[in-house]
């Protein structure tokens, strides 16, 4: 089955590039969540627009994905979690947008929540350590310290 993507699949590639994939995956996972079209001639026109509004939100190259890791690894997050048991168990958990508003609110890079990978579930209270994607060849790790309100 001939694929276009329309966002970053692991392993398999970035929006706008044209995949051949097994039936099954394409039909059982990647059209039902939106991950990419089936490619038409139509559908094959809007592959440089996908492409330019993924540059334009993509870190620029290597240079400037390690300096924006370097802006990351200064940033002292605090996430406050709605509310939290006695031992500590938070009633909901942190999610990958909820890392990057505290990344934007202290004062950090504006960055795609799907760059921002959250280990399981964050359901605890105290430091948890976020993988932040930024670049193929540059990944980053955040404290993140999450605490009750």
């Amino acid at each position: 089955m001939k694929l276009i993507l329309t966002a970053d699949v692991p392993n398999l590639g970035a929006p706008g590039d044209i995949v051949e994939v097994k039936d099954g995956y394409g039909r059982n996972l990647l059209l039902p969540r939106k991950l990419a079209v089936v490619a038409t001639r139509g559908a094959e026109k809007q592959v440089a627009a996908i492409q330019r509004a993924q540059r334009a939100r993509q870190i620029r190259d290597l240079g400037h994905a390690k300096e924006v890791a370097g802006e990351l690894q200064a940033l002292s997050l605090t996430i406050k979690a709605k509310s939290a048991g006695d031992s500590g168990r938070l009633f909901g958990s942190v999610t990958a947008a909820d890392v990057v508003d505290a990344v934007r609110t202290a004062g950090g890079p504006a960055l795609d929540r799907r760059t921002v990978e959250v280990p399981g579930q964050i359901k605890t209270v105290g430091t948890h350590k976020v993988t932040v994607r930024l670049h193929p060849e540059v990944t980053t790790e955040l404290d993140v310290n999450v605490v009750a309100s």
